[in-house]
């Protein structure tokens, strides 16, 4: 990709991860499309208000394209199409039909995918379905925190401007000045988008290794240990905690599975729920005034409540496939409510 600030980006999704990214990307001078469902064209139509919870101001965001049927994917060109799906719906019916789009549409060019659903080795799944190269397609996902305004109620705390809040469509928080993460698995297209996204000026775009990113996935396991204790905040759980252990140790056995390698047997060494905990907790404070708790309650204990619960099933289940004993998973599987 050329250094210019005439980048072409296509968007799939316009939710709470989209919005803001393409937002980022708007202030790092690229040409942003999105791809929606038609109910959502509609509320597109008109600007986005957004709250930062940065400066606890409101933010405009407008001149952005909309396409709402993926078959006009054809003949068009992007530099990068940005995947915003959650992995569930990703591997829906919908979710299928927009893969095999995108397919249609970019194979044997040079556009590049950031695959920003979540799933265990998502990325295989994605590449066998689409049809595309493997130098094309990387992982890459939010990391500020984002939420829908209107779906979401959370704790106003000091230097929150609740009259502000009430006008925005979404808000977000930078916990760290690192808005967004991809991995190197093509390190060209990791280094061009990352280089494009950080000319946004107010939030960068971090590199991390494939390994580490992979990873990332088996934390789910801890996030459902927390929804069992009904979402307290991070700083009142007690880490000898009967439930938060048997979370912890769930985490562990699932970095085992095969498909993280030699890297997750030396996580599952390393992993602890003392160490855990405290991430959270560090999060929790440098998030603040966005409080992480309820974010949580409404983003995993909601919004991607069924995505996150299939991650673990799918984990358990390709352990029993392996042979591998995982007592800890199983049970916090079985402790999960049924939705």
């Amino acid at each position: 990709m050329a250094e210019s600030n005439t980048a072409s980006v296509c968007i799939v999704g316009a939710g709470s991860m989209g919005v803001l990214a393409g937002y980022h990307l708007k202030l790092a001078g690229a040409a942003v499309t999105f791809l929606v469902r038609p109910h959502r064209l509609e509320q597109l139509s008109r600007p986005q208000v957004l709250y930062s919870y940065d400066d606890n101001s409101l933010k405009t965001y407008s001149g952005y394209e909309l396409l709402t049927d993926p078959a006009r994917l054809a003949g068009t060109s992007f530099d990068f199409v940005v995947i915003t799906m959650d992995g569930a719906a990703l591997r829906a019916e919908a979710g299928v039909k927009v893969v095999d789009e995108i397919g249609r549409a970019f194979r044997g060019t040079s556009t590049a995918v950031i695959l920003g659903s979540v799933g265990i080795d998502l990325r295989a799944w994605f590449l066998e379905r689409s049809g595309l190269a493997g130098a094309q397609v990387i992982n890459g996902v939010m990391a500020n925190l984002a939420y829908e305004v209107p779906a979401a109620t959370m704790p106003v705390h000091p230097g929150v401007k609740p009259d502000l809040l009430a006008h925005a469509d979404y808000a977000y928080r930078h916990p760290s000045p690192v808005g967004f993460v991809v991995d190197r698995t093509v390190p060209q297209v990791a280094h061009d988008f990352a280089a494009l996204y950080d000319r946004s000026g107010v939030s960068r775009c971090s590199v991390i290794s494939p390994d580490e990113y992979k990873l990332s996935v088996a934390l789910f396991a801890t996030l459902a240990a927390w929804e069992l204790l009904d979402w307290p905040a991070a700083r009142d759980i007690n880490p000898t905690d009967e439930t938060w252990r048997l979370g912890n140790d769930a985490m562990r056995e699932f970095q085992r599975l095969s498909v993280f390698g030699s890297a997750g047997l030396v996580a599952s060494e390393q992993t602890n729920a003392e160490t855990t905990l405290e991430f959270f907790r560090q999060q929790e404070e440098s998030a603040l005034p966005l409080d992480v708790a309820a974010f949580n309650r409404y983003h995993h204990g909601g919004k991607v409540n069924g995505q996150d619960h299939g991650i673990l099933r799918e984990a358990l289940s390709r352990g029993e496939a392996e042979g591998v004993e995982m007592p800890a998973l199983r049970a916090l599987v079985a402790r999960l409510p049924k939705r």
